[in-house]
């Protein structure tokens, strides 16, 4: 029998029931805390909430919110109860839930009022769903709306958790593909165990640390790193609930004394092109060590953080299939810029050819994993054939091409697929230009990712447009604010080119390495096979 993550997570053998678990900053600066005692309470009395509504073991409750006491607690509550969590981002447009709500089969939503006219507009499209709770509702809107505040003031805070096995279902969450819909990955309670060991040996965290994690908790870093981790070592943890701002994130780094960051790539290429703010005004003397993940960390970024900040930045590799970080820097490994790091100390990780075969150090090739791992993903929900071609014999794919040196340190290179990786957040191109072809303007589409050097990879597409269309920047526009609008603020083009046409191959194929040559002005190599020519 394994522990319920929702238990372990609240459990005051772990840490005082009065130590402060999660503590929000606003961007204010005001202030609210919530200790372990107070998290167990909470948790219990929405897992009492969502049980009185009929949500139980394997139904799948959704939570649609940004950075909030509720998300948090929530999730545990969630988690005690038997169902599983699929942690949505707060800016997911409309084709973005659907594709993710509908796939589910979500049975309930925890949302917010501003929130909710976004779920009533696709509300047909999502038979299973049953009932919306609103966590700023002081009174009930619809029979099927409901006020969770209004709940929570006479539920219990006592609740006996439903009793899990190692592979009884907790959390999924969506990841793109090149040329489908989002993935459901479905990911289980034994977990727990795996996180709780990295976290201890990469992000080496102790009881009396303050952490933070910048990660939204609709990232799989959000939930394995932003809420479990921290907690099944009893630590307090500090989320900022605004928006990216150099001065205020540095506010909190100095204020709240944190002594373990996590972040991404991005937000420190942001800080690093901050030439207005004076870092070294700020005291973080507290700080010992900082982290980063969701993509490869460039080498100028460590240079820069080691003259202004003083301080080394340990890259880390995980995917939202791995569950939990698998290759990375640490304390105590001396850091290669550039470099992945090694693996963790129970993970084996390999580079093969295409034969499945070990490839010498220095030569690229597919990066694997040996498994299993606890944190591994158990399915793709729907789409278990898809799962199962992620294997080969003892072997995961991950989709990422690498290459590992002398010293056994792994160096990303490439993705093996189309799959564009902005700001850390993996964005399917397939998603994209379908979404683009609901526009009346558009004919075709193709929609490849550039490097970028805040973004890592910037989205482009290319338009072919209806003859009736006027190809300006206000059509421009209109396309970028219609993908912002119907997928998300990620998936957002950063540029727009109108072409006659759009290159396939002989079978209908978007040939986007053409495209991206022709964006990038290098030698698209063979067309051969190109149908049509730009």
């Amino acid at each position: 029998m394994t522990e319920n993550i929702g238990d372990l997570c609240s459990d005051q053998t772990r840490a005082p029931s009065n130590r402060v678990g999660l503590r929000l900053v606003q961007p204010t600066g005001s202030i609210s805390e919530f200790t372990f005692g107070e998290l167990d309470a909470l948790s219990n009395r929405f897992a009492n909430v969502l049980g009185d509504l009929k949500q139980g073991p394997g139904k799948i409750v959704a939570i649609l919110l940004p950075k909030c006491a509720e998300a948090f607690y929530g999730s545990l509550g969630i988690l005690k109860l038997g169902s599983v969590v699929l942690p949505l981002f707060a800016n997911f447009g409309a084709l973005g839930l659907v594709d993710r709500l509908a796939d589910a089969r979500v049975s309930c939503v925890i949302t917010k009022r501003s929130l909710l006219p976004r779920l009533q507009g696709i509300r047909t499209q999502l038979p299973s769903l049953r009932t919306i709770l609103l966590i700023d509702g002081d009174a009930d809107l619809e029979p099927d709306i409901l006020s969770l505040p209004l709940r929570m003031r006479d539920a219990s805070d006592v609740f006996p958790s439903f009793a899990v096995q190692a592979d009884t279902p907790s959390i999924v969450h969506y990841t793109s593909g090149s040329t489908g819909k989002p993935k459901g990955v479905l990911h289980v309670h034994g977990a727990a165990d795996y996180l709780r060991r990295t976290a201890e040996e990469i992000l080496q965290l102790r009881d009396d640390d303050i952490y933070w994690c910048t990660a939204d908790h609709g990232w799989i870093t959000g939930t394995s790193y932003g809420i479990i981790a921290p907690w099944l070592l009893g630590v307090t943890q500090v989320q900022f609930v605004g928006a990216f701002d150099p001065d205020a994130w540095f506010r909190v780094l100095q204020d709240q004394h944190v002594t373990v960051w996590y972040t991404a790539p991005t937000a420190l290429r942001m800080l690093m092109r901050a030439d207005d703010v004076d870092f070294g005004s700020y005291d973080i003397s507290h700080l010992r060590s900082i982290f980063s993940v969701g993509e490869p960390l460039n080498p100028e970024i460590s240079r820069w953080a080691g003259k202004v900040l003083g301080r080394q930045v340990h890259d880390t590799w995980f995917q939202t299939e791995t569950g939990g970080i698998m290759i990375a820097n640490r304390p105590g490994l001396a850091v290669k810029p550039g470099s992945m790091g090694k693996p963790v100390s129970s993970i084996c990780a390999d580079v093969v050819d295409a034969g499945g075969k070990s490839c010498s150090p220095g030569v690229v090739g597919r990066l694997c994993l040996r498994f299993p791992w606890s944190s591994m993903f158990r399915d793709y929900l729907n789409r278990t054939d898809a799962y199962r071609g992620k294997f080969s014999q003892d072997l995961y794919d991950s989709g990422d091409l690498a290459y590992r040196d002398a010293d056994g340190y792994f160096w990303f290179a490439a993705r093996a697929d189309d799959v564009i990786n902005t700001s850390g957040h993996l964005v399917s191109p397939f998603e994209i230009e379908s979404c683009l072809l609901e526009l009346p303007e558009v004919a075709e589409s193709g929609v490849v990712g550039v490097p970028d050097p805040i973004l890592f990879e910037k989205i482009v597409v290319f338009v072919s447009l209806q003859q009736s269309a006027t190809p300006d920047e206000n059509l421009a526009l209109k396309i970028r604010l219609h993908v912002a609008h119907r997928l998300s603020a990620v998936a957002t083009p950063q540029d727009v080119i109108f072409v006659d046409t759009v290159p396939k191959n002989k079978s209908g194929k978007i040939l986007r390495r053409v495209l991206r040559a022709r964006y990038l002005g290098q030698d698209p190599g063979d067309v051969s096979t190109l149908e049509d020519q730009l």
